[in-house]
């Protein structure tokens, strides 16, 4: 786990040999204190130099042994031993130096990077915090300021920005390891006093307690409920204000109230979760490892909507040829002077040239005959979108894999249209799609292992999280999302108001709250899903509409609110008013209120008192139960897939797991026992229904999320 040689003739070099990124495991931290005892001991050792093979220095703690008792030598004294040896020891840090891999570093007396390297401490994205010394030495290299940014952030920075900070002596293009053994025997006769980063004094503005108040109120609000980031604002305190041996106690005691808490098991199980969610399989037995994705040089995107837009730019971005279609010249050169300036304000942060010889755009369809792969973003209209795949099939060549932005329509009737229907999948972007994370790879029923292996592979080249869906409508995401609507538009009629609701989803840790979320994505687009659904249009009463629709209730309060032109924050008005059109500053507006006591007065209906417990469990209760029932679906593999979801692509609060995650760590049997209370209350709305999985869960024993799908039993899947 770590290999020891004598190079040089004088160098110790300490190569740690622990694949894929050396991380710390109980047998390479063994490995280090046996190596560097011997080192120290050998009189004919003057210098040592830790290295990582295949050009990753260290990327952290081994977080699988997380979940048991510590095995092997404890990072702390371990570290400090290397800090406090009388020969310098030099880190040669390539590829990687992330968590403990970052700590081993800063505990070496010199640091040589090489300018491709990433350094960070992202242990608070783990819900944990640097807990070997990092928070304390960290302030005390490069000052109380910096030090806060990337310990609360957990944000990864550059070599360039590294020696800039002063936290690397040198930044090299050479062999790292070879500029580090170089360096290692000029810095042999220098003392090491000032190098023991532990023992220096911690630099501290004038104004310390009011930038510590500052941070931790900034802290707070980005947080939204996760206590991590706090704790580390006072571990950092610790380092501005004790001793070394008393802020490394600080640190420890922090440490322990965070890793076992459930925000560090959600946390760590969203870690492993995004990991697990891109090995998808099908039920022919085809699966990601067994399956190749074909290489994409040349794409095509149909539409250059805000959805199109970011498609052309996130393709670009990775290098890839793109042909952008639209089918109107004003719009064609709209889109191509929008995508052109994200392009470039991409390379301007990134002080590189744009790419724009990517680029070709063009008003015919002809011009796709070439391409590897098409992805149609146009307007989410069923017989628009067969239009296109018609056109399609006769354009390009019959190996093009033809793909849809849809977010709920039915890949396999765009399938039934072409002449190729193994080739067809659907690419669920999110928007704006060159920013958000999420891909949903929706596989239709003819879909091949080939077609989805490439769709996920493209997805993972740009940037993209892909989890692979089956087909339905909404998929996975939207489908659950309307459970989620629907509680929250039933809650407004029961007595709750927008900013009622909204202020407890966002308690619990949701960036924005239902109504202020319609409002930024518009509200006319639920409105015309609405109507295309036949639950709202020109035959329903719009002055005393029913309350019941499809034989389930329903509430029409939404539709209401578009009728009066009001969809958000594009027209500076929706559940809350603006500033002015596009605004984003949203307030209470006193016309809604009046529209919902009219409303309830109209269907003589009682206001009650409503606690922002009730709000929670019936939003996120029913948003779980429908997942469940996609898992009992075969919509979705497992439930680390439906959080993953939701994680990236709906904001749920990463501290919170996801919404499976989270119905087990509030104890299936209590989600269990609600959602037959709210049901009771309830009977009309399907789906407080607690579904078939969730009950046969509870009376298996309630086993860990980990374990649910040995107990989904499904004639078929749609993966």
């Amino acid at each position: 786990m770590a290999r020891y040689e004598l190079v040089k003739r004088s160098v110790a070099l300490i190569t740690l040999t622990n694949p894929p990124v050396n991380a710390l495991s109980s047998a390479v931290r063994h490995a280090i204190a046996k190596s560097m005892e011997h080192a120290l001991n050998d009189p004919k050792v003057t210098a040592v130099v830790i290295y990582g093979e295949n050009g990753r220095f260290c990327g952290g703690a081994d977080i699988r042994e997380f979940a048991g008792p510590l095995r092997g030598p404890p990072l702390v004294p371990l570290l400090d031993a290397i800090e406090a040896g009388e020969k310098p020891v030099v880190a040669a840090i390539e590829g990687v130096a992330l968590g403990g891999g970052f700590e081993l570093a800063l505990v070496c007396h010199y640091r040589i990077a090489h300018f491709k390297a990433r350094l960070g401490l992202p242990e608070v994205t783990l819900g944990i915090l640097p807990a070997a010394g990092g928070t304390q030495r960290l302030p005390r290299l490069i000052g109380i300021p910096a030090a806060l940014e990337l310990i609360t952030t957990g944000r990864h920075i550059s070599a360039q920005e590294a020696l800039k900070l002063g936290i690397v002596d040198q930044v090299t293009e050479q062999n790292a390891c070879e500029v580090a053994v170089e360096f290692a025997l000029r810095a042999v006769a220098k003392p090491l006093s000032s190098r023991r980063v532990s023992t220096l004094t911690t630099p501290c503005p004038p104004d310390l307690d009011a930038l510590l108040e500052a941070v931790t109120m900034q802290v707070k609000k980005k947080a939204r409920g996760a206590m991590a980031p706090l704790a580390c604002v006072q571990a950092v305190r610790a380092a501005a204000t004790m001793p070394y041996s008393k802020g490394i106690k600080r640190e420890s005691e922090l440490m322990a109230t965070l890793f076992n808490s459930g925000q560090a098991r959600a946390l760590q199980y969203c870690f492993f979760a995004q990991r697990t969610a891109g090995k998808w399989t099908l039920p022919s037995g085809a699966q990601w490892n067994n399956s190749k994705p074909r290489e994409i040089r040349r794409a095509a995107v149909i539409g250059l909507g805000t959805m199109g837009r970011g498609i052309v730019v996130s393709l670009a971005r990775v290098g890839i040829s793109v042909i952008a279609v639209e089918s109107e010249k004003k719009l064609l050169e709209t889109g191509k002077q929008m995508v052109i300036g994200m392009l470039e304000r991409d390379a301007k942060r990134q002080g590189v040239s744009a790419s724009l010889n990517l680029l070709k755009f063009t008003l015919s369809l002809q011009d796709l005959k070439d391409v590897d792969i098409v992805i149609e973003a146009v307007f989410e209209d069923m017989a628009l979108k067969k239009h296109v795949f018609q056109e399609l099939s006769k354009v390009c060549r019959p190996a093009t894999l033809l793909c849809s932005n849809t977010s709920g329509l039915d890949v396999d009737a765009l399938a039934g249209v072409t002449d190729r229907p193994h080739l067809v999948v659907g690419m669920h972007f999110f928007s704006p799609a060159h920013v958000m994370k999420l891909l949903e790879v929706v596989c239709g029923p003819r879909s091949s292992s080939e077609t989805i292996a490439t769709a996920m592979s493209l997805g993972k080249r740009m940037g993209k999280v892909s989890v692979a869906v089956g087909n339905c409508p909404g998929f996975v995401g939207n489908r659950m999302l309307k459970p989620y609507l629907d509680q929250a538009t039933f809650l407004l009629e029961e007595g709750a108001t927008p900013e009622q609701i909204d202020k407890a989803l966002e308690d619990f840790g949701f960036a924005m709250g239902v109504f202020r979320m319609s409002d930024l994505a518009g509200l006319d687009v639920g409105w015309r899903v609405r109507k295309e659904s036949g639950l709202t249009g020109p035959d329903i009463d719009p002055k005393n509409p029913p309350r019941r629709r499809q034989g389930h209730r329903y509430c029409p309060i939404p539709d209401m609110v578009c009728e009066q032109g009001r969809f958000g924050q594009k027209t500076g008005r929706g559940w809350y008013m603006y500033d002015s059109p596009g605004g984003t500053n949203a307030k209470s507006d006193p016309l809604i209120q009046n529209l919902l006591e009219m409303y309830r007065s109209r269907y003589g209906i009682q206001p009650r008192n409503i606690s922002d417990q009730e709000i929670i469990e019936r939003c996120l209760f029913a948003l779980a139960n429908e997942g469940f029932r996609i898992l009992e679906d075969g919509i979705a593999a497992r439930p680390e897939d439906i959080d993953v979801i939701y994680l990236f692509g709906y904001g749920f609060p990463r501290h919170r797991g996801g919404p499976m995650f989270y119905a087990s760590m509030v104890g299936l049997e209590r989600v269990l026992e609600r959602l037959e209370h709210y049901h009771q209350a309830h009977p009309d709305v399907p789906h407080l229904e607690p579904s078939p999985l969730l009950k046969k869960l509870v009376a298996c024993g309630s086993p860990p999320v980990q374990n649910w799908r040995e107990h989904i039993k499904t004639m078929h899947s749609h993966l």
